[in-house]
């Protein structure tokens, strides 16, 4: 298969919010950001779908010497391919790619974590790395925007972590610090057996204004003269944030439920935020 078509086809069978605002893109970022949305679910696929954990260090090596092929320009993978393809004035440093296999690989070793210091670490290879690496294929031109890609990916993966914390406890991973669940009172038992309580809403609660608190710095940090080509991050940003009001609206019941917002409401937003400009 067309490397390009394949990275599509990944895209948007994710049904990720991130897809939207591809869509608005010119043609070399839009491939360039499909090749890198693909690597990252090639990855995390790895994780998700191999439950032996041996198995999937082994495919996550195999991907690490896929970046090294790249940097190389001997990629073998579709995936692989397309990255190495990418336009020669987007600076994807292979570092960065190998960072975003040790978030990944962080799930394969633990399904805790003690506190948001540690926490903080994983949003950083997850998410964060990933807005560093976008915010060079939309382009900028004042350093400053990469803190508010820094602080935007930040609030990607913890709204990501508030939506799934029923789907993670089915796979027996807790992300909300263990810290913050004892200040709450809220016993792991309780989000792996999906039992709501007060306590529970209220720990939720504190989430919530700790990804808010990232998205508002994040905006405070992007400069105006880059604001136009940042625009799909922004995007990003409306689906996120409305994702995030629909989840609070609900009470944080998000322990028996996956909460998410109908396509046509994700192409109106991304519509409206581009036009805003």
């Amino acid at each position: 298969m067309n490397p390009d078509l394949y990275c599509q086809e990944k895209c948007a069978k994710s049904g990720s919010s991130f897809y939207y605002s591809f869509l608005f893109l010119p043609p070399v970022r839009r491939q360039a950001i499909m090749a890198l949305y693909a690597f990252c679910r090639e990855v995390d696929d790895v994780v998700d779908e191999c439950s032996d954990i041996a198995l999937a260090s082994t495919k996550l090596a195999w991907w690490r010497m896929e970046v090294d092929r790249i940097a190389e320009r001997k990629a073998t993978h579709p995936v692989g391919l397309a990255l190495q393809a990418v336009d020669a004035g987007i600076n994807l440093p292979p570092e960065q790619l190998l960072e975003i296999i040790d978030g990944m690989e962080m799930d394969l070793q633990q399904s805790r974590y003690l506190d948001f210091k540690g926490l903080s670490l994983y949003c950083y290879r997850v998410a964060s790395v990933v807005g560093l690496l976008a915010a060079e294929i939309f382009g900028y031109q004042d350093r400053q925007t990469q803190k508010y890609a820094h602080d935007l990916g930040m609030a990607f993966q913890l709204t990501n972590i508030i939506r799934d914390v029923g789907d993670d406890a089915r796979r027996g991973r807790i992300y909300i610090p263990m810290d913050e669940l004892k200040q709450f009172n809220v016993p792991a038992a309780d989000i792996l057996n999906a039992r709501y309580s007060d306590n529970f809403t209220a720990l939720m609660q504190c989430q919530y204004e700790r990804a808010q608190h990232y998205y508002e710095q994040a905006f405070s940090q992007l400069p105006a003269v880059d604001r136009k080509s940042q625009r799909p991050g922004l995007i990003m940003a409306a689906i996120y944030r409305t994702l995030l009001e629909e989840i609070r609206d609900t009470q944080f019941q998000v322990l028996h439920q996956r909460i998410s917002l109908p396509a046509t409401r994700k192409l109106w937003l991304a519509a409206k935020t581009w036009i805003k400009g």
